[in-house]
């Protein structure tokens, strides 16, 4: 499946609450998740590779799966 990453959840990565999430956590916790996404929903509890929790909203285009943004904990 393809993730695509908004811009906007990109700049957010550069914000002091989800400093340490990198694109490839992102990116990985997306996969993770099973089924299909018709609309916007908000996943919780990831933890990206350095230890950082956090949650993003995603959900399913024509194109693959669209990560909206991201929060951190």
């Amino acid at each position: 499946m393809r993730v695509i990453v908004t811009v906007h959840a990109k700049q957010r990565l550069f914000e002091d609450r989800q400093r340490g999430i990198f694109v490839d956590d992102i990116v990985r916790a997306a996969k993770l998740i099973p089924g299909l996404v018709p609309v916007a929903t908000r996943f919780r509890g990831f933890v990206s590779i350095g230890g950082r929790a956090f949650d993003i909203v995603a959900k399913d285009i024509a194109q693959g799966r669209l990560v909206i943004t991201v929060i951190g904990k």
